[in-house]
Formats: C-alpha cells, sequence, structure tokens
C-alpha cells in the first residue's frame, strides 16, 4: 500500500556565514520543513539542479556568487522554486533588482526568525497559475480568491472590490482588527494587478522611531549622519513599479505623515541628506487596526493624509461576525500545517469544529491558526477532537456568544481570555501576543486598556 502521508515541504538555505546556515536550519527543521544547509553556491545549486525545493532561502551577497546570478541559474533549473533573499540594508538596491527579475521577497538583516517563517509561509501557499485563474473566476460564485479565503457576503464583497480596483492606480485604506488578515488582502491586491511582476513590499510604520521610518521609507544619501557609508535605497524607492503596503499606518508620527502627503501629492520623495527629488511609482497600501477619524479628532492622523490613502476603503470584518468561515479556514489551516509538519492530514471531529464555531476569537484568523497549529502539533490520533484545544477555548466554550464589538459582556470575555493566556506564559508578552494571534504593540495596548498593564 502506498504511503498515504504528505511529503515535508522541503527547504534550502544558502549563506556562506556557517552560523546563520545553521541557526536557521536547525529552527527551519524544527518546524516541520525538510531542510538542507549549504556555505557555497556550487554545492547548492548542484543539488537543486538534482532535486528542487520548494523555497530557496539565499543572501544575496556570497564569496563565489551574487544573488542575481543564483536568481537566473534557479529560474532555469527550477522555475517553481520560490526565491527568499536575504540581505544587509546597504544592498537593497541589489535586492530590488533580483525581485524585478522574479524573486518572491527579500528580508532585510537583522531580520527576526518569525518574518522569515511568515515569509516562507507565503511562499508555500503561493501559485502564480491558481492565483491567476482565481482573479478571473466569479468572485460572487467562489470562497478562494487569490489567497483569501471566505464565503460570507461581506468576505464576497471584498473579492468583487479587489477585483474591480486591482487594476487602477489608487491608493487603498483596509481597516480590521489585528489578525484579520489586512496583508493577505493588500497582497491579492497586488497580485491580480498590472503591478504583480514588481516588488510588493511591506512595512510595519508602528515598529521604527520618526527617524528609522523616514531612513526605511526614504533612503539616505552616503554621508547622511555619521555611518552612512554609502547611498541606500528606501523602500518606496525600492518598490519602483510596485507597492508598498503600510502596516498600522495610525502609529506613524505626525512629521512623518507630513512627509508622506508631499510624497503621494508630488509622486518624488527626498532621500534623507538629499537635495535631488527622485521619482517614484508606487501604489500605496496601508492598514489600520485603529478608528483613523477618531484620531483626527483627537489630533492624531492628519485628515489630509488620511483622505489621500482611503481613494478606496475596504473593511475587514472580524472571525466573531464571519463564523461560516470557520469551518472553511479550519479545513484549510488544518491541511497546510499537517503538510507542513509532515504528518497525516486527520480529519477534523464535530466537537472540535463545534467549540471553535462558538468561539469569539479576539485575535481573529490568526488567532484560529495558531490554534489549529498547536492542535495538530500535539495530536496523536487520527481526528481532532474538544480535547486537542486549549483549555481557556474550551472554558470560552461554554458561554454564550456574544455578537455586538462593544458589548460589556464581549469585553468581559475578552479581558478574562487575554488575563488567562497571559497567565499562562508566565507575563510574557511576546509568549501572549503569539498565542493570540495580535501583535505585541496590540497586546501591550489591550493590556493597558483592561488594566492589565501599568507603566512604573
Amino acid at each position: 500500500m502506498a504511503d498515504s502521508t504528505p511529503s515535508k515541504s522541503r527547504i534550502y538555505i544558502l549563506d556562506d556565514e556557517i552560523v546563520t546556515v545553521r541557526r536557521l536550519v536547525q529552527a527551519l527543521t524544527k518546524d516541520g520543513y525538510e531542510v538542507e544547509g549549504f556555505i557555497s553556491a556550487g554545492e547548492a545549486m548542484a543539488r537543486i539542479a538534482g532535486l528542487p525545493p520548494e523555497v530557496l532561502v539565499t543572501d544575496v551577497r556570497l564569496n563565489d556568487a551574487d544573488g542575481m546570478e543564483i536568481l537566473q541559474r534557479v529560474t532555469m533549473l527550477a522555475p517553481r522554486t520560490k526565491v527568499i533573499l536575504m540581505t544587509g540594508y546597504a544592498a537593497v538596491d541589489h535586492a530590488v533588482q533580483a525581485m524585478k527579475a522574479g524573486a518572491f521577497h527579500y528580508l532585510a538583516k537583522p531580520f527576526k526568525l518569525e518574518e522569515l517563517r511568515n515569509t516562507i509561509s507565503d511562499a508555500l501557499r503561493y501559485h502564480p497559475d491558481k492565483a491567476d485563474h482565481a482573479a478571473f473566476t466569479d468572485p460572487g460564485q467562489v470562497d478562494r480568491f487569490a489567497g483569501i479565503i471566505g464565503r460570507a457576503p461581506a468576505m464576497r464583497e471584498i473579492f468583487k472590490t479587489i477585483r474591480q480596483i486591482a487594476p487602477l492606480n489608487c491608493n487603498v485604506l483596509i481597516q480590521g482588527e489585528s489578525g484579520t488578515g489586512k496583508e493577505l488582502v493588500a497582497r491579492a491586491l497586488h497580485s491580480v494587478s498590472d503591478r504583480a511582476q514588481h516588488p510588493f513590499i511591506p512595512f510595519n510604520c508602528g515598529a521604527f522611531s520618526e527617524d528609522l521610518v523616514a531612513n526605511e521609507l526614504f533612503g539616505h544619501e552616503k554621508g547622511a549622519f555619521t555611518g552612512a557609508v554609502s547611498t541606500k535605497l528606501g523602500l518606496l524607492e525600492a518598490a519602483q513599479g510596485g507597492t508598498v503596503f503600510l502596516d498600522e499606518v495610525g502609529e506613524m508620527p505626525i512629521p512623518m505623515q507630513i512627509k508622506l502627503l508631499r510624497v503621494i501629492q508630488e509622486r518624488t520623495l527626498l532621500r534623507v541628506g538629499g537635495v535631488a527629488p527622485v521619482s517614484i511609482n508606487v501604489r500605496l497600501i496601508a492598514a489600520t487596526n485603529r478608528d483613523i477619524e477618531k484620531m483626527i479628532a483627537a489630533g492624531e492622523f492628519r485628515q489630509d493624509l488620511f483622505y489621500r490613502l482611503k481613494v478606496v476603503m475596504i473593511n475587514i470584518p472580524p472571525l466573531r461576525k464571519r463564523p461560516e468561515d470557520i469551518p472553511l479556514l479550519v479545513e484549510h489551516f488544518v491541511t497546510l500545517i499537517a503538510t507542513q509538519f509532515g504528518k497525516p492530514v486527520p480529519e477534523i471531529g464535530a466537537d472540535f469544529l463545534g467549540v471553535l464555531s462558538s468561539y469569539t476569537f479576539p485575535g481573529n484568523v490568526r488567532e484560529l491558526q495558531n490554534i489549529v497549529e498547536r492542535a495538530v502539533a500535539l495530536s496523536r490520533e487520527p481526528a481532532l477532537t474538544a480535547g486537542d484545544l486549549p483549555q481557556d477555548i474550551l472554558l470560552a466554550d461554554n458561554q454564550p456568544a456574544v455578537p455586538e464589538k462593544n458589548s460589556p459582556h464581549l469585553k468581559t470575555m475578552e479581558q478574562e481570555h487575554i488575563t488567562e493566556v497571559y497567565r499562562r506564559t508566565g507575563f510574557n508578552q511576546t509568549e501572549t501576543a503569539r498565542l493570540l494571534g495580535i501583535s505585541r504593540t496590540t497586546l501591550w495596548r489591550r493590556l493597558k486598556e483592561l488594566g492589565l498593564f501599568s507603566e512604573r
């Protein structure tokens, strides 16, 4: 009888720093991938010629090759292999050339391991042939569109909107709670647009100080400040012809909002320390989980920038507002995660699905994915049951679901759930945010709002 166990996704790591190779191989192997590491481009290419991986993660600059050479050779030898580039900030312009030539994505060193994991996951999910087919399928009749899953009326309306505005060169603002899939919608917009062959570059506006935001978005000239030993392209310039995704745009400092507004109006930018305007051709897609109109009233966000960004606005409903999508998402994540772990895909028990279908998901789709990942990882049975779910989820299932977002009861449930997860992790904010499926910044804000965290 043939073995029905799904094969593990094959990942190759190429870097001339052996410590980096060992660290990434060890981490990704623990994630369930079949991983091989190389410190020589020659050895890596010989292996790729005989057994191509699904994903190649390679440094842009190697002792015996460079990123463009590697990309060109991989494209010829293994056209279905997605190439993820690792690069120092000073080599962003080199990486952009490679992305235009077909690289899937690039990560600027130093990057967090979670960033690499998410990028690999995106690469494994992305199938151009399927995406192209989905783009020309009537979105009102499908429950999957350009990588997004949903059959709820609100989601089908989003599919329709994406299809309508993808060919247009207009800015888009995506609103939704943390974990609803704002970046997924942004990537879908990019993938079915005329810009799909150019870079898609995400940037988290809440992760940097004002000076670093300017440096990352606009770049700098050689000698602009101490340590600026060479000219660096900013992300807006690096994305020429493509899309820049400004996540958590509500966290952008006011002075940077003014500079961004000028870029949108003039379609040019000045690098830090520069005097010559640089023309740019990018589409801006911004996202926020905050109420921008309330921020405008409080003087925390510029109204003129808001109107420039929200030429079209897409509102993503929280998962509790579209429970009919939960079975689809559970089936998708179970199959995806079991395959990544190299485990047989388990059946989904009615009690397992029943508990999840009545849960309110403060962390939305991202939290659902984390819950399913835990269940698949720990289960040793051929079917997932309610016993594979965390205790706090089972306890929450005994309470009636309250559909209204701002109801006192729902806020109490949310506080109890966050408190329980926070306590269970030993009050570790990073791990709590991961389990809830929200960013650490959002968790910190929730803890303050709920009185669970105080600044000393």
